[in-house]
């Protein structure tokens, strides 16, 4: 696989623009990153839940790895991208797509609406005027 042909699946998704993070490609949808293309191209990242994560790195552990640190524990996965396949890494690229859309949902739902009008809480001076 090369990074061209990891560009061309991420960018066949629904939604899916290229745009750039820290010196880098990234892929995003909705205005969210959901995977990237890293190291002169040789690598990719993809955002996937740590239990699917845990699954590429079974299946495939010379082609997949935990990001370091945090990210890599919240699911972020390295892509060694000349041990992979195609199929495999288009599952993963699918994957990362649907779980930032589904967490954007998420997120615009959690959002409060804003109160029209609030009412202040009556005061012992306003109390003793009644």
């Amino acid at each position: 696989m090369t990074a061209d042909d990891y560009r061309r699946m991420a960018l066949g998704l629904d939604g899916a623009i290229e745009a750039e993070h820290m010196g880098h490609p990234d892929f995003r949808v909705g205005g969210k990153l959901f995977a990237s293309l890293q190291q002169g191209l040789r690598t990719a990242s993809v955002m996937l839940s740590p239990e699917d994560q845990a699954d590429f790195i079974a299946a495939a552990p010379d082609a997949f790895m935990p990001e370091s640190g945090a990210w890599g524990r919240a699911g972020w996965t390295r892509i060694q991208l000349a041990v992979a396949d195609d199929e495999t890494v288009g599952e993963a690229l699918t994957l990362a797509w649907r779980r930032r859309i589904a967490l954007t949902e998420e997120q615009k739902h959690r959002k409060t609406p804003a109160r029209a009008s609030r009412v202040k809480p009556a005061t012992k001076k306003a109390a003793k005027k009644r």
